[in-house]
């Protein structure tokens, strides 16, 4: 007979379990979670946890909820409600995932499936929006004119190399500050690719491609040559000539593109935006686009390019037939 497995019978069974073992027997158990959690997640959204977990603890002793596990799920439906209006829907689920982890790491049932707190949510979203704001696009010829505006100093050098990574590959902002030179693997007809060892939708690395065109190969390879970057060592670091070689801080990114192109508003990932909003235009389809951001889904690159969508949709190519068949017209008469 075959098994289904039902994640949520299985936690409850073990806190069944665990509410007549022994309190030694649970310690150990809870130490040992903790311990496996520190190997199995990111320092970033371990960081992140124990932020979450402190604020939320601090808004419950606030507005007098006891925040020890198991929390009351009307406190948290409460909670949700607080922060409606406050942060982005993306956000508040965001929390609810730490508290649910904190719930799960006392081997509790997590108050944030409860149905209070799903329509607390669902009213946050109906109220406010869940609309979720997008990194302005970047596109290629403008990084192209950056670039073009660069001169020969050991930081321009450095940034060409940087807006080139970052236009031709799509990569995240953690992506191309983990790469190594070693990552850079040439092709014949002059272009190279780069091998994407771990990613944000590749956790447990099991490595992606990346493209780099021929022109941002030979940036990427003046700028190995002027550092003296041996095969071990990080692709992009800091300019200074007696900077110690190490690698950049992702933010160090957007810094570099917002400096460049004289831009504000963008970051990082804009071109990750401006790629998808180039591919689109010039008719590519969505599967290809996947590939060359290494989506798993349609939904993120879907999303990216609405605007472009928008602007090619049947709706729009109407118009455009109509405005083009009435100043046809028009030219006529004028004619007659």
């Amino acid at each position: 007979m075959d098994y289904n497995f039902d994640r949520d019978a299985e936690r409850l069974e073990t806190v069944v379990k665990l509410a007549h073992a022994p309190s030694e027997t649970r310690e150990a158990l809870i130490a040992e979670y903790r311990k496996r959690s520190e190997a199995a997640f990111a320092k970033e959204t371990l960081r992140n946890y124990r932020q979450i977990t402190q604020n939320f603890r601090d808004w419950c002793s606030e507005h007098g909820h006891n925040p020890d596990p198991p929390v009351d799920p009307r406190a948290v439906a409460e909670y949700v409600d607080y922060l409606g209006g406050k942060v982005k829907c993306t956000t508040i689920e965001t929390r609810l995932w730490a508290i649910s982890e904190m719930h799960r790491a006392t081997f509790q049932p997590t108050p944030c499936r409860h149905r209070l707190v799903e329509l607390a949510l669902k009213g946050v979203k109906r109220k406010y929006g869940a609309w979720v704001r997008q990194a302005p696009p970047l596109c290629k010829a403008e990084v192209y004119k950056a670039i073009q505006k660069l001169g020969n100093s050991r930081q321009h050098i450095r940034d060409k190399a940087v807006l080139w990574v970052a236009t031709d590959s799509w990569c995240r902002s953690s992506e191309i500050v983990a790469f190594k030179v070693r990552d850079l693997i040439r092709q014949d007809d002059g272009s190279s690719l780069l091998f994407v060892a771990k990613s944000k939708t590749d956790q447990f690395g099991q490595g992606a491609y990346a493209f780099l065109s021929e022109q941002g190969t030979a940036a990427v390879l003046e700028w190995i040559e002027l550092a003296g970057l041996k095969s071990e060592d990080p692709l992009l670091t800091k300019s200074q000539a007696n900077a110690r070689i190490a690698p950049m801080d992702p933010a160090t990114i957007s810094r570099i593109i917002k400096r460049c192109t004289g831009r504000k508003d963008v970051s990082a990932h804009s071109t990750r935006v401006g790629g998808v909003h180039d591919a689109f235009r010039i008719g590519c389809d969505l599967s290809s686009i996947m590939v060359a951001g290494r989506w798993t889904s349609p939904e993120m690159p879907a999303r990216y390019g609405r605007r472009i969508l928008a602007s090619n949709s049947a709706a729009a190519k109407v118009s455009r037939e109509f405005a083009r068949k009435s100043l046809t017209c028009n030219a006529g008469s004028s004619d007659g």
